[in-house]
Formats: C-alpha cells, sequence, structure tokens
C-alpha cells in the first residue's frame, strides 16, 4: 500500500535539509583536514618547532581518525547516527578552539588529535543516514557528491584559511572554527534525523515498494532488530569475499593515491622537473578537482546506468591503475604542465570511483549494521595510506629520476593487486534490477 501522498512529499523533501547539513559538516571535516599544512609556517613561528614537529602534528589527525573509524561504526549501529554526529561534532569543536588558545605546541596537538578524533565520526553516520532517507538507486550518487563536497572543502581551505590566517592571525581563526563547528553540531542536532519514522512518517523503503505497488515487511520500514556489536563484527570480517576484496582494493587504491598526491608527487615536481612551488601546487590541484568530478559520476553511473557498483569499481580501478602505468613509463619524459594536468585530473577521476565501494558493502550486509559494515571498510584507506607513505620512504632512498621510477612501479604492482581484488569482490545480486 502507497503512504498518503502528503507524507511521501514530506519525505521526499525534507530529506534534502537532513542531507544538506550533514554534507556541510563534512565540508568542515576536509577543511580542518588540511589546515595544519595552510598554517605550518606560522606554527613554526610562534612556537619555535621544525618541520618533523609540524608533519607529527599534521598526522595526528589521520591517526585519531583511523583509530576512531570501527567506533564511529559500532556508535552509529548502537547510539545511532543524529547522536554520534551532534555529539563528535562538539568534540572537534572543542579540538579547534583549543588549538585557538593553546599556549604550547603540545596543546596544539592535542588539540588537532580532538578535531580527528570528532571529524571521524561524520562519515560513517552519514552513511547509515542516507541508506535509511534514499532509495537504494541513488545512494551511491549521494555518497559521490558527498565526497566531492569534502573535496571542495579541502581545496576551499587553501586560499581562504591563508588568507584569514595573514589578516586575523591563525589561533583567531581557529576560534572562529570551533564556533562555526559548535553552530554546525546544534544545526545537525536540530534538523538531521536516523530515519524518517522518527518524524512519524513512512520509510524510504515503504516508499520504494508503495511505487512497486506492494508492501515492505517489518525490516524494510525500518524496525528490524539490532544485531550484536560482537555479532555485527563477526559478520563483517568473517564474512570472506563480501568484505575482503573490498578491504584489500580500498588499501591499495588510496595508499597509492596517498603516496602520489599526499607525499611525492610534489617534490617529483620540483625534484626531477625543477618547478616552483606555485607550479606544483596549480598541478597538484587537478587531482582534487578530477576527484570532485569523478566521485559523483561513478556513482551516478553505478545507480543509474550501470546499475551496478562492481561493475563500476571494476572498469575504474583498471582505468587508474592504466595511469600509473602511463606515470611509471612516462617518468622525467613528460615535462609539459599541462600533460600532468590531464594526468593528474584522470588520475582523481578514476580515483573517485572507490565511492561505489561504500554502496556495495551496505547492500551486502543487513541495514542495521550499516554503520559497522561501512566503517571496517573505511579503516583500510587509512591504513593504507599510512603504511604505503612508510614504505614509500624506504624505497626513495635518493631523490633521483631512477628512484622516483622505482616508487611509482611499486605502486603500479599494488595496483594490479587492486584490479585483481575488485574482480573477486561481490555485489548484492538484486543491484542490477533496481530502476
Amino acid at each position: 500500500m502507497m503512504p498518503e501522498k502528503n507524507d511521501v512529499y514530506k519525505v521526499l523533501r525534507y530529506r534534502w535539509a537532513v542531507f544538506g547539513i550533514l554534507a556541510v559538516a563534512y565540508f568542515f571535516v576536509y577543511f580542518h583536514r588540511v589546515s595544519t599544512a595552510v598554517v605550518s609556517s606560522d606554527l613554526e613561528a610562534t612556537f619555535g618547532v621544525d618541520a618533523a614537529s609540524i608533519a607529527l602534528l599534521s598526522s595526528a589527525y589521520f591517526y585519531a581518525y583511523t583509530v576512531m573509524q570501527l567506533p564511529s561504526g559500532l556508535l552509529t549501529d548502537s547510539l545511532g547516527p543524529r547522536k554520534t554526529v551532534s555529539i563528535f561534532t562538539l568534540v572537534a569543536a572543542a579540538g579547534a578552539v583549543l588549538t585557538g588558545i593553546a599556549s604550547t605546541f603540545e596543546l596544539v596537538v592535542v588539540g588537532r588529535i580532538l578535531i580527528g578524533v570528532g571529524a571521524a565520526m561524520v562519515y560513517i553516520p552519514t552513511m547509515k543516514i542516507l541508506s535509511t532517507w534514499y532509495r537504494n538507486n541513488e545512494f551511491a550518487s549521494l555518497t559521490g557528491i558527498l565526497i566531492a563536497v569534502g573535496n571542495v572543502g579541502a581545496l576551499s581551505a587553501a586560499g581562504p584559511l591563508a588568507l584569514l590566517s595573514a589578516a586575523l592571525g591563525w589561533q583567531r581563526v581557529f576560534l572562529i572554527l570551533g564556533v562555526i563547528t559548535v553552530l554546525l553540531a546544534a544545526a545537525a542536532w536540530t534538523i538531521a534525523r536516523d530515519r524518517p519514522i522518527d518524524m512519524g512518517l513512512p520509510s524510504i523503503q515503504e516508499i520504494e515498494a508503495g511505487e512497486r505497488g506492494g508492501s515492505a515487511s517489518a525490516s524494510d520500514a525500518g524496525t528490524d532488530e539490532r544485531i550484536p556489536m560482537g555479532e555485527a563484527l563477526k559478520m563483517t570480517f568473517g564474512s570472506g569475499r563480501k568484505f575482503w576484496p573490498l578491504a584489500v582494493c580500498f588499501f591499495f587504491m588510496y595508499g597509492s593515491m596517498m603516496v602520489y598526491q599526499g607525499l611525492w608527487a610534489g617534490p617529483f615536481f620540483a625534484d626531477v622537473l625543477g618547478w616552483d612551488k606555485a607550479t606544483v601546487g596549480l598541478v597538484l590541484s587537478f587531482i582534487g578537482m578530477g576527484m570532485i568530478c569523478g566521485c559523483p559520476t561513478a556513482g551516478y553511473i553505478s545507480d543509474k546506468i550501470l546499475k551496478s557498483r562492481r561493475r563500476v569499481l571494476i572498469v575504474g580501478t583498471a582505468a587508474y591503475t592504466l595511469v600509473w602505468a602511463v606515470i611509471w613509463m612516462t617518468a622525467g619524459e613528460i615535462t609539459s604542465t599541462y600533460a600532468y594536468m590531464a594526468i593528474n585530473f584522470v588520475f582523481g577521476f578514476f580515483g573517485g570511483v572507490l565511492v561505489v565501494s561504500f554502496a556495495q558493502i551496505k547492500e551486502l550486509f543487513p541495514i542495521s549494521m550499516a554503520g559497522t559494515s561501512t566503517a571496517a571498510l573505511n579503516i583500510f584507506p587509512f591504513a593504507g595510506g599510512a603504511i604505503l607513505q612508510q614504505v614509500s620512504g624506504l624505497i626513495l632512498t635518493t631523490r633521483s629520476l631512477e628512484s622516483y621510477q622505482g616508487l611509482w612501479r611499486v605502486m603500479l604492482i599494488c595496483m594490479i593487486i587492486a584490479t585483481v581484488a575488485a574482480f573477486l569482490s561481490l555485489e548484492k545480486k538484486s543491484a542490477r534490477g533496481r530502476g
């Protein structure tokens, strides 16, 4: 039976308000993520620290973010996504305020850790809320848009944050960020709801069933029993091909991206090609632009055209691997900035294909443990980034062309493994049949 038209209209309209506030929160997740790099020289001048200390400060965010991934899923499924986002956004706000008033570098590190802990609790709860407010054939598209918004946040942070820091001082800027983050937490608490049923409205599954002329089951309606924490973890990590091929693919794909985008592409352009900082920054920005375009495109193709998560992941991963082959084989031969702008854009575009794996993993497990399964998967990209960056430092013994070529070759091998893992991944059989 189709729910009342007015109730359906309310659900389909209000969900955009829910998505909007969570997307803004995710914008600032990325904004905070790159903030250390923007004010690094100010921090060195204020506290008299060296580059190693700044590197430690930057990594504190990522370590905190990685450690909190599994707890974010468990809390999302037990406490609920709205409460999780709201409470931990306040934790991030506290970290920003502490950074703004810090009198020692050690307090800045503590503030950075708090920001990482709080920011880690935005993405997974948002995934859970998307799964209860949007149709299955809309999920990957919304995930792509969300990650694109995050990348816009990263690109937006560089210029505006530098200008604000120069005008107001870096600590006042962090105090302002703290106030903004508090307002975001309040808005998330006020606007977001875990499910339409929390507002007395029909679930999106009931709406879908009504559109098909059928009726939704109790679990579809969002009243399914919660799966105990231990059982959810066992179901996730013990599921074999449901989980591990996606985890391996995520580990190597995002890890190789962080080796290139986050660590060594810039030094390669400077050391081997002799480019200045402004040129390096401009060329690297095309990776982010590619992801901003690629993430929603991959989601849309997955939802509306191929109607398959796995096929999009396979094609995208294979294409991304070919880009790595080009980077390796042409290292030192291509010197044109325009050529590398194109390569980097394509690199980011196909790197964005990973967004479909969140829809893929979500559909392979019960909706009541969507937070746990997606959080478990989200451990691996950050672990890949941390481990492969550390390994890359051992490989890159000199800043010579030959050393960079060796590193790019290892990353290509990693991506061949990731492509095989994508082929071995599974998807829910009904995924291709949705309209």
